[in-house]
């Protein structure tokens, strides 16, 4: 069975069917929009008690109710300026050390840092040896990503690629996964060292939102940098600030350095995550 659903990805267009959906995702047909809401909940078992906004006909499309916000309250961030945020709802995938400019996927599956960030072995560098947590974000999750630390914004790097769907079936069985999937990559400078929050597109997903750029889709299908570092005015964000979201669902890949952080010892692959607590702490003055 799982043969054949990895083999059913490589077949279907990938892109053109997400499209498709995403434009379902889009229609305001109040019909169309309540029946796909409704079911989702019911599928899902979503809990709208945590939704600013609970009622479901009220969403203007099933794209605005998937990235809800939360109610205030629902998500406590945790305390200390060294303290690493998880930056969502989910589960995690993997994480560890990035060992000889690798990076961990699921059963003896590696994938490259250099490839996941866009080809630059300059940024790249920065975190060889370093610390990366992988991110599930299942479809009964809440979809907005938050930041794990306060931090500014140097770069964000445009990926273009295929949109395999990135849960546990696959991630064991298709390889450089994270590296090959349309992916948003956005590097920050923190009183840490360098960090970055990669946020990678899947099967069906409508688009990657950042709340500086909106959604990111470049009119050329190549890698493109967005240099924010010669802004006039710095994008500086604080811990626990939402930084990004998708629609439709994915992974947020979080990355620092070498010596820069470590993972709390409850986290291993399978753990449920909940935005804003403490995933690890940094090891830096």
């Amino acid at each position: 069975m799982n043969t054949l659903f990895i083999f059913f990805q490589h077949l279907v267009p990938q892109h053109l069917l997400s499209r498709l959906v995403g434009a379902i995702a889009e229609s305001e047909w109040p019909w169309l929009k309540n029946t796909f809401i409704t079911w989702f909940i019911n599928r899902y078992q979503v809990d709208m008690s945590e939704a600013a906004n609970p009622n479901p006909s009220s969403y203007k499309n099933f794209n605005a109710f998937f990235t809800r916000q939360l109610t205030s309250g629902a998500r406590e961030i945790v305390d200390g300026d060294s303290s690493i945020a998880c930056p969502a709802d989910g589960a995690i995938s993997q994480l560890g050390t990035i060992e000889q400019g690798r990076i961990f996927q699921a059963k003896g599956q590696t994938y490259s840092l250099t490839e996941l960030l866009g080809g630059d072995e300059s940024i790249a560098a920065k975190f060889d040896n370093g610390k990366f947590a992988t991110i599930y974000l299942s479809p009964k999750d809440y979809h907005r990503v938050h930041m794990p630390l306060a931090g500014t914004l140097e770069k964000m790097i445009y990926v273009p690629g295929d949109l395999f769907s990135v849960n546990t079936v696959t991630a064991e069985n298709v390889p450089r996964l994270f590296s090959r999937n349309e992916r948003a990559v956005c590097i920050f400078s923190t009183d840490y060292g360098p960090m970055a929050v990669i946020l990678v597109g899947a099967m069906i997903v409508a688009g990657i939102e950042t709340t500086w750029a909106g959604q990111v889709a470049p009119i050329k299908r190549t890698v493109s940098t967005f240099d924010y570092q010669s802004k006039p005015e710095p994008i500086s964000l604080d811990k626990g600030a939402e930084m990004g979201r998708f629609k439709l669902g994915s992974t947020a890949i979080v990355l620092f350095g070498k010596d820069a952080a470590q993972w709390e010892s409850a986290f291993s692959a399978g753990t449920a995550t909940r935005m804003g607590e403490l995933l690890g702490v940094t090891n830096l003055p």
